[in-house]
């Protein structure tokens, strides 16, 4: 093992890990305002675009990253629509996730009895209030563990990012192999890399979640 190549190269691993950690935590975001609404839309079974949802959710979840990227990177200058390399990184990991999230966002919609509802209109609130003072905090709760799950999912799934010509983590890793032929020593500060990225998520994904538990939340 080669510790002088290692301590040469971590700097470029650190910027790598900062741009897939701010594409990673953006797409998520993205990903979970897609969900979240395209959740609502089932719930409230809105007609036409349910159906547009179903259909967006299958497509999503039925076609790799990997497929998606080459389609907005490659595909999309055909037609004269030119994005950035982060731009169809943003879009790609939106695309993919916001089914993912969706899905969790309706489970936990879903667990919620329909009288909570029902009691919530009939104490004079509106439906926007019910919705946001009565149902989605508790489907929120429930659906915390999904909604983590899908982030640990998401943030690993950047690494495919290097298709379309970003310098994340597994670009870095495969450039200095090509480079230097140090596959054991460029790996393991990739592997590294991604435990620092993703064990302080997984940990407070369980602390939020048992916190919310002890609240009396999710039962």
């Amino acid at each position: 093992m080669d510790t002088q190549f290692i301590a040469k190269y971590i700097p470029l691993y650190v910027e790598a890990a900062k741009l897939t950690l701010r594409l990673g935590l953006l797409g998520i975001l993205f990903s979970m305002i897609v969900g979240l609404a395209c959740s609502l839309i089932q719930y409230y079974r809105i007609p036409v675009l349910r159906r547009v949802v179903a259909v967006y959710i299958e497509l999503s979840r039925n076609t790799p990253l990997l497929v998606q990227l080459f389609f907005l990177y490659f595909g999309l200058p055909k037609l004269n629509i030119r994005l950035s390399s982060e731009a169809c990184a943003l879009i790609g990991l939106g695309f993919l996730g916001g089914s993912y999230m969706a899905e969790s966002f309706r489970s936990g919609l879903e667990s919620i009895d329909k009288i909570q509802e029902e009691s919530g209109l009939s104490v004079g609130l509106t439906h926007i209030q019910v919705m946001r003072y009565v149902i989605l905090p508790q489907a929120l709760s429930v659906s915390i563990p999904g909604i983590c799950a899908n982030m640990i999912f998401l943030i690993k799934e950047t690494s495919v990012f290097s298709v379309v010509a970003l310098p994340d983590l597994m670009y870095v890793a495969k450039d200095l192999i090509g480079l230097y032929y140090k596959t054991d020593e460029a790996l393991l500060i990739l592997v590294i890399a991604y435990l620092v990225l993703l064990l302080p998520i997984s940990i407070a994904a369980s602390l939020l979640e048992r916190r919310l538990r002890y609240a009396g939340f999710g039962n």
